[in-house]
């Protein structure tokens, strides 16, 4: 009958199929775990793809490896986000991983023991869910930006491609970080730049420097991986404020900004007349406005106790308050790297080593069976 809801059975029920979701995959075959892996967009990598066209990974070939399977190419190059999209299709394919694309999940809720995903007239129930999923999920933009004239053209960073996109005139890029600096950058061989907010800082060295081949190993697999976590001091009170502000300026330098001839102005706080107005007073004629403002976590659809002001509510990734809910991929989630190819496959394999425990077979005087390496991760 057309619009009947059709029920799907899965064990474990992983959403999102990026690196996060594919290395949850990987961990959970490893295990011999019944899961599927269900993703938003057409193809595996599009999360990559669809983003600008001249954006590069900072961190080189060595570091952006999942478990079981090494990135290609010159150990110090540094990827397109194609190469990177397919690396993760390549990746897929290679481990066999249980994945439809194509399918976003509108809400997620529970219904007695069991977790209900449902898309579409499709229904999927599931003992346990993995969230695999960034923090970044929609874009956000001022409530004010649609005061603006609408002959203005806006984009957020997100539907940036390239400056194709832009008409003749002024272009604002609103918001100083990495994203911010890097589209200045590009739109500045072509059009007339001002780059609005306060910066962040920036790196003492650049990643394709030969300083860079020593500190970036020893900062991504010691001091993101293993110093700045939720166990050691250092990270726990590091984590608030590395979840709240900014990152430092990475590939470009604020004298990077100054060459291309990109010009610097307060932060946007208002419209004036149509236009766009710093927190000096002014408004800017411009032409274009790119906001690289971020994004909300777009967890909306989880119908579930389980979101607080800035992240969900988990511990490593577990949701204590609901049993069987999980999330990795999480900016700061165990550690700096968590957020990082790097990083998921850890997390990856910590939930799938608390999944397995729970599937603990019960004996007939209730206690539970579990193998050797179930009751190491119930331990952990």
């Amino acid at each position: 009958m057309a619009g009947e809801t059709a029920d799907e059975y899965v064990e474990t029920l992983v959403i999102g199929g990026g690196q996060a979701g594919l290395a949850a995959g990987y961990q959970l075959s490893r295990r011999d775990l019944s899961y599927k892996i269900i993703d938003a967009n057409k193809r595996i990598g599009d999360a990559w793809r669809n983003r600008w066209d001249s954006l590069r990974l900072f961190t080189p070939n060595r570091l952006n490896h999942l478990p079981g399977m090494p990135f290609p190419g010159y150990h110090w190059g540094f990827p397109s986000k194609n190469e990177m999209a397919d690396y993760l299709e390549s990746y897929a394919r290679k481990f066999d991983l249980q994945i439809e694309t194509g399918v976003r999940v509108e809400r997620l809720f529970r219904k007695g023991d069991r977790f209900v995903a449902t898309s579409g007239t499709r229904r999927f129930e599931a003992d346990n869910v993995v969230v695999a999923m960034s923090s970044w999920q929609r874009p956000r933009v001022p409530d004010f930006a649609s005061e603006l004239d609408p002959r203005i053209v806006q984009l957020h960073v997100a539907e940036y491609k390239n400056p194709g996109q832009l008409q003749d005139g002024d272009v604002l890029v609103v918001g100083a970080g990495n994203s911010g600096a890097e589209v200045a950058i590009e739109v500045a061989r072509t059009h007339k730049v001002l780059l609005s907010g306060a910066g962040t800082g920036a790196i003492p060295f650049r990643p394709e420097s030969v300083a860079a081949r020593v500190l970036m190993p020893f900062i991504g697999r010691v001091i993101f991986h293993r110093v700045l976590t939720t166990r050691t001091p250092i990270g726990k009170k590091a984590r608030p404020k590395w979840i709240s502000t900014g990152e430092p300026l990475i590939r470009t330098k604020p004298k990077d900004l100054a060459a291309a001839g990109v010009g610097r102005v307060p932060r946007v706080t208002g419209v004036q007349s149509g236009l766009p107005q710093l927190e000096d007073g002014r408004s800017l004629d411009v032409a274009n406005v790119v906001w690289c403002t971020g994004f909300h976590p777009g967890f909306s659809w989880i119908d579930l106790p389980v979101l607080g002001p800035q992240e969900p509510l988990h511990r490593r990734g577990i949701v204590e308050s609901e049993p069987g809910l999980y999330f990795i991929g999480l900016k700061f989630l165990y550690s700096v790297s968590s957020e990082q190819i790097q990083g998921v496959g850890r997390d990856a394999d910590y939930i799938a080593r608390k999944i397995a425990a729970r599937r603990g077979v019960r004996r007939a005087d209730g206690s539970a069976n579990h193998s050797p390496e179930e009751r190491e991760a119930q331990r952990i």
